[in-house]
């Protein structure tokens, strides 16, 4: 397991880089070959490439169809592993992308080559090249298997801050919108005739205080300008500004609710003309009565291996948002324990990655078998 992650951490994957995302993509396909995976490769043109490794009786013959989601692609930069070399230090892999998650496609891998071609279940697995960056052009595939799917493991990092060395799960999720607010005010100059002028940049601050008493963080609802700018020169009253907001809710009501109020913003300056775009593209991952039950059977296979399996509710989305909203079970987290995800700190503990490779065997194993 450590050979292989070491080789899938060594290739950088940035989302935005396309060939470096490839490249990882042959170290994966390769890796799932020798697991006696039946490899099938989507090209892409605006992202990484997707791969789908289907182990098992083709989905027609078996009785039982699972489909477990992981990625390829990274936040990190190429040239990331000079400052942060693949490394085992103190019981620890450190790496850009160990975490968040290359260790989970690789505990994936390795659960699948446990079971060997005695499971009598036909599993996917779906490893796609642009979930950092959205999901737009795996979205479409991800919910198509997903669909043919009995239920969806998702090998995402494990629940953090719980008890080592087998940590937790997810089986909560906000959803995740990004908008985009643009002001578009007069021009003047800011000495001689600020009176004909209408500032974006002020028109701005004042939507921003609105766009912040949208928040409802007691029902876990938030928002965040993110980034903003304006303006041109101190001395011009500004005619453009603009801000990214990040929106993340736990219930679709309340993805509705700030959609609208958005789009229903308006300019306290009627010379001033406001424009939003985006929606919340990740709905959020709602605990569910079938969800529960599938987290009952994981906690069930941890108990035989010896361990407790916490369950918890994470502010961060994956593509298990997408398949739990389509009603088929999910539960998400199922990848390696340890800590820094996007953090310079990345890094995933070695003495978990069998006992996690042994979960989601169990797992599957269970789940193939009758209830």
């Amino acid at each position: 397991m450590l050979a292989s992650l070491e080789a899938l951490v060594r290739s950088e994957s940035p989302s935005d880089d396309k060939a470096a995302v490839d490249r990882c993509v042959d170290v994966l396909a390769a890796l799932g070959r020798d697991a006696g995976a039946r490899v099938d490769r989507v090209a892409v043109a605006a992202a990484g490439d997707h791969l789908r490794l289907a182990f098992g009786p083709p989905s027609g013959a078996a009785a039982v169809r699972l489909l477990i989601l992981g990625h390829t692609d990274t936040v990190w930069p190429i040239g990331t592993l000079a400052a942060m070399p693949v490394e085992r230090r103190d019981g620890a892999l450190h790496g850009p992308g160990v975490y968040d998650m290359k260790a989970g496609l690789v505990i994936g891998l390795q659960a699948l080559r446990l079971l060997g071609p005695a499971s009598t279940a036909s599993v996917v697995l779906l490893a796609t090249g642009d979930e950092e960056v959205g999901s737009a052009t795996s979205r479409a595939l991800i919910e198509a298997e997903a669909r043919a799917a009995d239920a969806v493991l998702v090998l995402e990092p494990a629940l953090e801050q719980t008890a080592p060395p087998m940590g937790g799960v997810k089986i909560g999720r906000k959803g995740v919108g990004e908008f985009r607010l643009e002001v578009t005010g007069v021009p003047a100059h800011a000495g001689l005739e600020p009176e004909k002028g209408a500032s974006a940049v002020q028109e701005l601050a004042r939507q921003l205080i609105a766009i912040q008493n949208l928040a409802r963080p007691d029902l876990g609802t938030t928002l965040n300008a993110g980034v903003i700018a304006g303006g041109t020169r101190g001395n011009v009253v500004a005619e453009r500004a603009w801000a990214a907001i990040d929106v993340r809710v736990t219930a679709m009501e309340e993805a509705t609710r700030i959609e609208q109020a958005l789009t229903q913003l308006v300019a306290a300056d009627p010379r001033i003309s406001l424009r939003v775009s985006g929606r919340v593209n990740r709905p959020p991952l709602e605990p569910s009565p079938a969800g529960q039950r599938l987290y009952d059977r994981a906690a069930e296979i941890a108990q035989a291996l010896g361990h407790p399996l916490p369950a918890g509710r994470v502010g961060g989305a994956s593509d298990g948002n997408f398949t739990a909203a389509l009603g088929i079970p999910t539960i998400d987290g199922l990848g390696a324990v340890g800590a820094g995800a996007h953090a310079r700190h990345e890094h995933v503990r070695i003495d978990a990655l069998p006992l996690r490779a042994a979960l989601v065997a169990g797992l599957i194993d269970r789940l193939s078998r009758p209830a």
